[in-house]
């Protein structure tokens, strides 16, 4: 029995590194036999021939230990050539290619197996870590079928648990099976079944570590990669996941020694690359980051994560446009995926191009219907398109009726979601509904407030609009969050809110940069607005009242609190539109906003502009009445 257990021994450690090869010595009855009893059966009498065979599968079975995966393949082949119905030898080949990810080669010594033992589970285990390696290729007709293909493992896992319930391999991989189909439940129970018929066995040591680091159990994860690590030092697997979490608790210089230890093991990891690159630019090394990233999607371009890292850095370095081309490479591969779409309309808002942010706000409402950040942006998006035309001009549109569907579907699955409310409010103030903020209720986050203050900026209300805005950049003392909240404010057109939290974020270190870079925009669009005001002026004063309303809508596009730009549209189309219901209801609410902004205007001045409403509303209502007799005959 001696020999015996020295065998199986070795099968144990093979089985570890998840070679499927040796392994079958201790958990096929037919096949517990000592390699001299196992070689007996090459139908050979040569005893040089049978002494050649055995060191060939003693030193592949050596090197597939040492993680030299293409060398112990060429010894594997050598005595598989020797003796092609040698199980335990096609086993190890097949797992030694699988290893090199040649899966359709290993995929042919698992059938040659199978062909020689139909119930064989290691072989039934082997096809279907096969099949879960094959949903890393970026092959489109491979990634269209995962689900098939996920199940198809799932059924070859368990006929091999049908054959050999102690098989814990088989229970590995149909727990990895599980977890990436979201069945994180049954993911556990089958790595700790696999770890209950060997408590070392390190590749379930770090699946389960990868289950524990999504639930954010670092301290237990990290104890799970350490023990993997100490059984296996090749386990390159193990190092990426504790490299993971030493990057999520901070300790970048762990996290890139780590990194470095998994890439030297296996340089072609997209995920290692992915997360080396989010070290570098802790760092500071944008530069290396870059790199990296851009490594991890030429890998693996099914990686929507390592798009949006670039995209944070075009960002970071003021070039939205490079940023969106960043993310539209990523929609080539994925495009239903919501992050990137949501990622590209939030940049196309950066940059005005508010009819892309639109389409791609309703992209990931179609996808993830609860996303309250593509319903708010949708609102946002409808809201400062409002103001550089006629409401009127696309509120009648099926894409409006599909904006405000969208969000009363989001908020059908969030009724108590307060910022979802205030999106809705948005769009209800858009369609000429009359809506009442109080009856929202009080904001009480940061979050809460920036939404509320938007709503108010949407009804004209600057001044309280001014009050939400001021309370959450004075509050916070993140100058990072201060800078979000500035460059939200930028978005919206509340320069003033914008210069406030740009000039608090000023002084602080690695901040400057984007601070300035932010004060400068507000103040190129305030002489935007006084050069279109001047424009917008000098038509009016030649009586082209028609051309004049585009660049007072421009002017106050580039600066809603703008009050003399809100007068001279008022004015502007008041003349041009006294046979028009909704010129004159429009030219009314801007001598209201006027009001609201201009606070030093005397009693007689207030007074003079108040009838100047009255009148409009009046007439405005008169046209109405007559519009619905002549609609009545």
């Amino acid at each position: 029995m001696g020999q015996r257990e020295d065998r199986a021994a070795l099968a144990l450690n093979i089985l570890k590194i998840g070679c499927l090869a040796a392994a079958l010595l201790i958990v096929a009855p037919a096949a517990v036999l000592s390699y001299p009893v196992r070689l007996a059966q090459a139908d050979s009498d040569n005893a040089a021939f049978k002494g050649r065979v055995e060191r060939d599968v003693a030193m592949a079975d050596q090197l597939m230990l040492k993680g030299r995966y293409a060398d112990a393949s060429d010894l594997y082949r050598q005595a598989a050539k020797r003796n092609p119905k040698n199980v335990p030898v096609l086993l190890g080949l097949g797992m030694a290619l699988a290893k090199q990810f040649k899966l359709d080669g290993a995929e042919e010594q698992f059938d040659k197996v199978l062909a020689l033992d139909p119930h064989n589970s290691m072989a039934r285990s082997g096809k279907a870590t096969v099949l879960i390696n094959r949903l890393q290729s970026s092959s489109a007709t491979i990634l269209r079928n995962k689900d098939g293909i996920l199940k198809q493992a799932e059924e070859e896992c368990k006929r091999a648990l049908e054959a050999d319930p102690s098989l814990a391999d088989a229970h590995l991989t149909l727990g990895l099976v599980y977890k990436d189909q979201g069945r994180m439940d049954e993911a556990v129970s089958e790595l700790q079944a696999a770890l209950k018929l060997d408590p070392k066995f390190s590749e379930a040591l770090v699946a389960m570590g990868m289950i524990k680091i999504t639930k954010n159990d670092l301290d237990s994860a990290s104890e799970d990669f350490k023990e993997a690590i100490a059984l296996n030092t090749a386990n390159s697997t193990a190092h990426y996941g504790l490299g993971r979490i030493y990057l999520k608790q901070g300790h970048v210089d762990e996290a890139i020694r780590e990194l470095n230890t998994s890439l030297y093991q296996f340089p072609n990891s997209a995920p290692v690359r992915e997360a080396l690159g989010a070290a570098y630019e802790l760092q500071g090394n944008t530069v290396a980051a870059v790199r990296e990233y851009q490594e991890s999607i030429r890998i693996k371009p099914e990686n929507p994560l390592a798009y949006v890292r670039l995209a944070q850095i075009r960002q970071k370095r003021g070039d939205i446009e490079h940023s969106i081309a960043e993310l539209r490479s990523g929609l080539e591969v994925m495009p239903d995926n919501p992050e990137l779409n949501l990622w590209v309309a939030e940049q196309s808002m950066r940059v005005g191009k508010y009819d892309d942010a639109i389409k791609a706000y309703g992209t990931v409402l179609s996808l993830d219907p609860p996303s309250v950040q593509a319903a708010k942006g949708l609102a946002r998006a409808y809201t400062i398109k409002a103001r550089q035309a006629a409401t009127s001009a696309f509120v009648s549109s099926n894409e409006f009726e599909k904006a405000e569907r969208l969000i009363a579907e989001a908020l059908q699955l969030a009724p108590d979601d307060y910022e979802l409310r205030l999106a809705q409010a948005k769009i209800n103030l858009l369609a000429g509904k009359a809506v009442d903020l109080k009856a929202i209720g009080v904001p009480k986050t940061d979050g809460e407030r920036v939404a509320y203050g938007e709503a108010l900026l949407a009804q004209n209300r600057f001044s309280e609009a001014a009050d939400q805005m001021k309370t959450v950049i004075d509050s916070s003392a993140d100058p990072f969050a201060v800078l979000a909240v500035a460059d939200l404010a930028l978005m919206i057109k509340d320069l003033d809110s914008a210069e406030a939290g740009y000039k608090k974020a000023l002084g602080s270190q690695g901040c400057e940069d984007r601070a300035r870079r932010g004060l400068s925009n507000v103040a190129a669009s305030r002489e935007s607005a006084r050069q279109l005001l001047t424009m917008a002026n000098d038509l009016a004063a030649r009586k082209q009242y028609r051309s004049s309303v585009d660049k007072y809508r421009s002017a106050i596009f580039a600066d809603p609190k703008y009050g003399a730009a809100r007068l001279g549209l008022a004015r502007a189309l008041e003349k041009v539109g006294k046979s028009s219901e909704q010129n004159l209801q429009d030219s009314a609410r801007e001598y209201r906003a006027y009001l609201s902004l201009e606070t030093g205007l005397s009693s007689k001045q207030k007074d003079k502009i108040h009838k100047r409403i009255k009148d409009l509303d009046d007439h405005a209502s008169k046209l109405a009445h007559k519009d619905q007799k002549r609609a009545q005959k």
